[in-house]
C-alpha cells in the first residue's frame, strides 16, 4: 500500500511540474532570450536586437520572431512623405509583453507606387492619411528590410531599472511641446522616450539616423519656442 501511495504522490508531482511549465506564469526558462537591452553592433556597424538586424532583416523575419503577421499600413503626413509601418500587438518576448511597430525601408519610387495602388485611403488624423495596401503589395512588403523598431513595453520602466539595464544615458533631451524626455544612447542606436505620464517608448534605429533624430527634436523645440514667443 505504501508503495502505491508513494507512486501516486510522485505521479501527481510530475503532473504539477508539467502544468507549471505549460500554463501561463510557468513558462520554461528562456534559453535564447530576446530582451530590449540586449543590443549589439556588428562588424558592419549594424544594430542587432531581438534577433533582427536593422536594414538587413526582413518583415518576414520579424513575423517569425514575433509569431504574428502584424498589421501593415502606409501613412503619409502633411509633408507628403509616406512610410510603411507594421503594428504588432501584445508581443511576448522572453516573458516581457510589448506592442511593437516596425518601420520598413523602401525606395521612394516604390513607396509612391504603393501609395498609388492603395486599396483604400482614409484620414487617421488632421495631418496623417492611412493607406491600406492591396494583397499583392502586402506580399511584396514582406520582403522589405526593417529600418527601425519602436518598442512600447506593457510595464513601466522606472529610471533605476533603465539605468541598471541600459546604463546611464550619455545625453538627454526634452521635447518642449510634449514634455517627453529622450534618453539617447548614440552608440547603440537607441532612444528611450519617457513621457510626463511615465510611459516609455524605445526606438531602435541605424547609427546614422541618431544625429538627424536629435536634430529634429532640437529644431522642433526651436520652432515651438519661437511660436510661443
Amino acid at each position: 500500500m505504501e508503495k502505491k501511495i508513494i507512486f501516486w504522490v510522485i505521479s501527481l508531482s510530475l503532473v504539477a511540474v508539467a502544468l507549471a511549465i505549460l500554463l501561463p506564469g510557468g513558462r520554461k526558462v528562456d534559453t535564447h532570450p530576446r530582451l530590449p537591452w540586449d543590443i549589439s553592433v556588428n562588424a558592419y556597424r549594424e544594430i542587432e536586437v531581438f534577433d533582427l538586424t536593422l536594414n538587413k532583416s526582413l518583415l518576414a523575419d520579424a513575423r517569425q520572431v514575433f509569431q504574428q503577421q502584424g498589421k501593415l499600413n502606409m501613412f503619409t503626413t502633411s509633408s507628403g512623405h509616406p512610410a510603411l509601418e507594421v503594428y504588432f500587438e501584445r508581443v511576448f518576448l522572453s516573458g516581457l509583453r510589448a506592442d511593437i511597430i516596425l518601420v520598413l525601408n523602401a525606395e521612394d519610387d516604390l513607396l509612391s507606387a504603393l501609395y498609388d495602388r492603395g486599396s483604400r485611403i482614409s484620414r487617421s488624423t488632421d495631418t496623417t492619411r492611412k493607406v491600406e495596401l492591396n494583397s499583392e503589395d502586402q506580399l511584396l512588403a514582406a520582403n522589405l528590410p526593417i529600418e527601425s523598431i519602436n518598442y512600447i513595453p506593457a510595464a513601466n520602466l522606472d529610471e533605476s531599472l533603465i539605468i541598471s539595464r541600459f546604463g546611464e544615458a550619455p545625453e538627454k533631451i526634452t521635447e518642449t511641446e510634449t514634455g517627453m524626455t529622450h534618453w539617447i544612447y548614440s552608440e547603440k542606436g537607441l532612444s528611450i522616450g519617457i513621457s510626463p505620464e511615465g510611459r516609455e517608448l524605445l526606438q531602435y534605429m541605424p547609427l546614422e539616423k541618431i544625429e538627424p533624430f536629435i536634430d529634429r527634436i532640437r529644431e522642433n523645440n526651436r520652432l515651438h519656442e519661437s511660436n510661443q514667443g
